[in-house]
């Protein structure tokens, strides 16, 4: 029987598990509070290029994303191979503290920017009018009118690539209603979040406090433009490496956004503190942590150059450090249930199994 489902997260998992339940003739409405799918799999784009602010590449282990990314069409021509034989892990000064090893699975990214694998993953969801952006769910409830089913209170009317059914405006906000399952695909400090300002009927999954048990880091992303390093008179600037991975105590992760495919010649680079150093620095203000990472940054690959351009963001939930233990919950009574990489792991295919595997068990008999 068709079944009208809510996606709430239009990341990795929100996705993967939409296209799951549309191919098998459900009706699915995804909401997502930014201005676009992607989640952690984001892409920054300025005059000077794009950065990939969240997740940087991504592995490919699992058959079903194997197979995904080979027949769906068009993925193979936004999918590329990234070399990471380039990557060093560095000490406090930005020495080699570790020989560079050969890695032990391929990494790719998307091209022009991370962001342009769930964009094009989605297009069905935009072409049927079921993607609706810039809408934060700030409750799930018992429909109003059919106690059955379930409606979401919306912060504020939409922007939307479509439009949605049984929309009611209210004083409170949009309500989208109608609903016989909803899913989670949020972060899961987020789900939690959401979870305890719903409906008591919500709180029957004990979902929460199996969510609770979840740990996630944050991090602070720096990104930086050097249009300047392209003069034909200098040589090559900076390290002789693309990607490094350090152990000082403010930096985790760096990266030549320009070594990319299909990411343009400028000379740029995306710096990524340390879950620790983010955790203690959460609050501070941009330019103190701007300064900080600049400092690091200068450190490790000798550039002192200012930037022509900067850019910070944070991410409060960045990275699983303590995961769910499953890769999934699911309530079939009540409809409802949650995934995302924070199930299993923290890496771009831990969210893709996460929603594939939670849209195979809603579809089981």
């Amino acid at each position: 029987m068709k079944k009208r489902i809510a996606i709430i997260g239009a990341g990795m998992a929100g996705i993967a598990a939409a296209r799951t339940l549309i191919k098998a003739g459900h009706d699915v409405q995804v909401f997502e509070k930014s201005a676009g799918p992607g989640g952690r799999m984001a892409t920054q784009n300025t005059p000077f290029g794009s950065f990939d602010k969240g997740a940087q590449y991504f592995t490919v282990r699992d058959a079903r994303f194997a197979k995904a990314l080979k027949e769906v069409p068009g993925t193979q021509a936004i999918v590329k191979p990234w070399s990471a034989t380039g990557v060093r892990v560095l000490d406090a000064h930005g020495a080699v503290f570790e020989a560079a090893k050969p890695p032990k699975d391929p990494h790719f990214v998307a091209q022009p920017g991370m962001n342009a694998l769930l964009m094009h993953w989605a297009q069905p969801l935009v072409a049927h009018q079921q993607l609706h952006i810039h809408t934060t769910i700030e409750s799930i409830e018992v429909d109003a009118i059919h106690p059955s089913l379930w409606q979401l209170r919306a912060q504020s009317a939409p922007t939307t690539t479509g439009h949605t059914q049984s929309n009611n405006l209210s004083q409170e906000g949009v309500i989208h209603s109608g609903f016989d399952q909803v899913i989670l695909a949020i972060p899961s400090a987020q789900a939690a979040q959401l979870l305890r300002r719903s409906s008591a009927k919500v709180h029957k999954t004990h979902f929460i406090q199996a969510i609770d048990k979840v740990e996630m880091g944050p991090c602070w992303t720096l990104m930086m433009a050097y249009p300047q390093a392209s003069q034909p008179n200098l040589n090559r600037w900076g390290p002789q490496w693309n990607c490094a991975r350090s152990i000082h105590h403010r930096i985790a992760w760096l990266s030549r956004e320009s070594s990319k495919p299909a990411r343009g010649g400028i000379e740029r680079w995306t710096v990524q503190a340390s879950t620790e150093w983010s955790l203690e620095h959460l609050e501070d203000s941009d330019e103190r942590v701007k300064a900080k990472l600049l400092k690091g940054f200068a450190e490790l690959t000798g550039i002192y150059a200012e930037p022509s351009f900067s850019q910070l963001h944070r991410w409060r939930y960045a990275k699983t450090l303590s995961p769910l233990g499953q890769s999934y919950q699911w309530n079939a009574k009540l409809g409802l249930g949650t995934c995302g990489d924070w199930h299993i792991g923290h890496r771009v295919e831990d969210a893709f199994v996460s929603g594939i595997a939670l849209a195979l068990e809603m579809l089981k008999p």
